[in-house]
């Protein structure tokens, strides 16, 4: 599931008239890279939510053959990242998902990181597993971490005047359990890891790259010189 519904307030003025997930990075709109990533990872279909601007996003995504599209359309109530997930359970089968942003973009190192994660989860122990990346080296991501990675891979989260290194990279693998207690209508995705943590089921795994959150303008510009480049910074 790619999840493209949000308001992208952040990255305005940058996106114009365009939703999110339409702004163009390296001449390629941010949801491209995703489904194209997704495309290359062997991903044969792909759950896209709409909410903002959605008839443009549906119309970019007419033609597209790999992966195929299938719309959950959330332009009546947008539902924020749990409660949309929840609403597209029943076109995303009874196994485990992959959920991933539509700004969430990495140049890989050392092969795939979605292989990766498909080959790291284990649905009889997890109800999410989720890709994160080491906040000190990422682009457009400043701040204290999101988690702490415990030795048996299990995630827990950063402690008020704590300070850990791993931020969320808004790619992860979920299973439909994971949303059995969740309220219908809008919620945060953060209520399912919260649950998750608390029956034990919720995992990380450390991704192998250079992650880059492209949310706002700033970061946009930074991920155009990355791409350019392959390193942080420049001239």
């Amino acid at each position: 599931m790619v999840l493209a519904a949000g308001l992208g307030t952040r990255m305005r003025p940058a996106s114009g008239d365009r939703p999110k997930p339409l702004v163009p990075l390296a001449r390629k709109p941010l949801i491209d890279h995703v489904l194209d990533r997704l495309a290359d990872a062997g991903i044969g279909r792909a759950v896209v939510n709409v909410h903002h601007r959605g008839e443009q996003i549906i119309q970019h995504l007419a033609a597209r053959q790999m992966p195929r599209i299938i719309i959950s359309d959330e332009r009546g109530q947008l539902l924020d990242t749990g409660g949309g997930i929840k609403k597209a359970l029943g076109l995303l089968g009874d196994g485990g998902f992959i959920a991933h942003n539509s700004d969430s973009v990495w140049l890989e190192h050392n092969g795939s990181n979605l292989a990766r994660l498909c080959a790291a989860w284990r649905p009889e122990q997890m109800d999410c597993l989720l890709m994160l990346a080491l906040g000190s080296a990422a682009v457009g991501y400043s701040g204290k971490g999101d988690f702490a990675l415990d030795g048996d891979g299990r995630i827990r989260r950063r402690r008020e005047q704590d300070v850990v290194p791993f931020v969320y990279t808004g790619v992860q693998i979920l299973h439909p359990r994971a949303f059995e207690a969740t309220p219908d209508g809008p919620f945060s995705n953060n209520l399912v890891w919260n649950l998750a943590m608390l029956s034990g089921r919720a995992y990380g795994l450390r991704m192998d790259g250079l992650w880059m959150h492209v949310g706002a303008p700033g970061a946009l510009a930074e991920a155009e010189r990355v791409l350019a480049t392959g390193t942080i910074g420049h001239e």
